[in-house]
């Protein structure tokens, strides 16, 4: 037997690193906490006057208030809280809302701390540990098949057949949504290709496009704005690159609903913890197949093994293919996490999430416990120093409740993280 090809090898390698990497984040005692979380009702909703959808994409976020900056902040009241989680809904034909909402309950504030003061720079920090999962028979395979790409330039991942969790920066830049958002998709990478054989099943003919068409010509166009090329003749591909070709990732596009982004992270309501508050919920006109990954509320990663957190992008310095990284946690507040995981512009939005066992079972889960908000200029002591961090946006009690309820509609369904 002759010796196994590098490129049969190194997804398997890639693989082996996951596993590796999850099991050293957990010992066999520990165990997903059990969280009674508060209510979040919507108290009234008023229209709003359509956005200009002036913003453009921001690939680093600069002033924003960070953990040492925070720490002297006063801790909000009721009425800061309502107000910063009330929350706007961009419709699909671009008309808004405002909802005020009402937090009925105990509020449970992250107890997590830490006085780690390492400083590095920029979003790759010395070695590039990134690994490329490039082809689609893992791509597409849970957990990296739950990561989603925004038209914005973002990331995002699946908590629901129809939601996807993202950045709200990916969406809105704190005064008005981006020139992207009223067309907004969301690309799902696909596991088949839907080409029938000599054109069965394609059901076209000189009719009218079947239903699903839309999004095949969309992604078909995606695909050839990336200078894909498709001739024939003498521009036609080999086989054998035609081949391989075929096992790299593509997508499935899919059309944008609504989109709400929470008060808090508009300029002007919560300046001082903006920050805390860039998440954002896409509700998508039709459902996904593949699975989600829940959510989840962790009281401080630090106290893990190793402290360690995972999460899959697409990184725009490698365009079409899905990037895994895990890290440890260097510094945590009670809504932000510190992090050195190597990313790049593109990867705003990914899911960041932890594999515990569930309580009372054998079985290990993984849940999404933050949303990777992106590479930062921080506003470290309030004094105007910035410093630069990637920063990602804990999963708290109040947070869980609020995005349960963009995603089930009724909140009394989301007493229990």
């Amino acid at each position: 037997m002759g010796p196994i090809p590098l490129c049969l090898l190194l997804p398997v390698t890639v693989l082996a690193t996951v596993v590796i990497a999850e099991e050293a984040t957990v010992d066999d005692e520990y165990t997903w906490p059990q969280w009674k979380v508060p209510l979040v009702r919507n108290r009234r909703t008023v229209p709003l006057s359509s956005p200009k959808f002036s913003a453009q994409p921001q690939l680093e976020l600069t002033g924003t208030c960070g953990i040492e900056c925070q720490r002297r902040l006063p801790a909000p009241s009721q009425d800061d809280l309502e107000q910063f989680l009330s929350y706007e809904t961009i419709y699909e034909n671009g008309t808004r809302t405002l909802t005020s909402v009402s937090v009925q309950g105990e509020v449970t504030a992250l107890s997590g701390n830490s006085s780690s003061r390492s400083r590095y720079k920029r979003e790759v920090y010395g070695t590039d540990t990134r690994f490329t999962i490039s082809d689609k028979q893992f791509s597409t395979k849970y957990p990296f098949s739950t990561s989603v790409k925004i038209s914005t330039g973002c990331s995002g991942v699946l908590v629901s057949p129809k939601h996807v969790l993202t950045a709200a920066h990916c969406i809105h830049d704190g005064k008005d949504y981006l020139n992207g958002a009223q067309k907004l998709r969301v690309g799902v990478l696909k596991e088949k290709s839907r080409r029938g054989k000599g054109g069965k099943g394609r059901g076209r003919g000189k009719g009218k496009r079947r239903k699903g068409d839309k999004e095949e010509a969309e992604d078909k166009e995606e695909n050839e704005g990336k200078g894909e090329r498709r001739g024939k003749g003498k521009g036609r591909k080999s086989r054998s690159r035609r081949s391989a070709e075929s096992e790299k990732p593509s997508f499935r596009w899919t059309r944008v609903k609504q989109t709400q982004v929470p008060k808090g992270w508009f300029k002007g309501v919560s300046d001082g913890v903006a920050a805390d508050y860039d998440y954002a919920v896409l509700e998508l006109k039709k459902a996904q197949k593949v699975k989600h990954m829940d959510l989840g509320v962790i009281s401080s990663v630090k106290k893990l093994p190793a402290g360690r957190i995972h999460f899959s992008g697409f990184d725009d310095d490698r365009p079409g293919n899905l990037v895994y990284r895990f890290c440890s946690i260097s510094e945590e507040s009670n809504d932000l996490l510190y992090q050195y995981c190597d990313a790049k512009p593109g990867s705003s939005g990914s899911g960041v999430y932890i594999r515990l066992k569930e309580p009372g079972k054998k079985k290990w889960k993984r849940k999404i416990i933050a949303v990777f908000s992106g590479h930062q200029w921080v506003d470290v002591n309030g004094n105007g120093m910035q410093q630069d961090y990637n920063v990602a946006v804990r999963i708290t009690p109040l947070k869980y409740a609020q995005i349960c309820h963009w995603i089930k509609g009724d909140s009394s369904e989301c007493q229990v993280a």
